[in-house]
């Protein structure tokens, strides 16, 4: 299954940390920003804090 980016509808992953695509992820908030929030995304949901 897939879901889309918030930000401009491309098709990502459902098992994506956060639903955005990494073109707009970048483009919002910048590369390091946006593999920090990818990162925490990640583990608190492996933590099960996120659905």
């Amino acid at each position: 299954m897939v879901t889309k980016c918030m930000y401009c509808s491309k098709e990502i992953s459902k098992d994506a940390p956060i639903e955005v695509c990494e073109r707009c992820g970048v483009g919002v908030w910048g590369p390091n920003m946006f593999n920090a929030i990818k990162k925490n995304m990640q583990q608190e949901r492996e933590k099960g804090n996120i659905n």
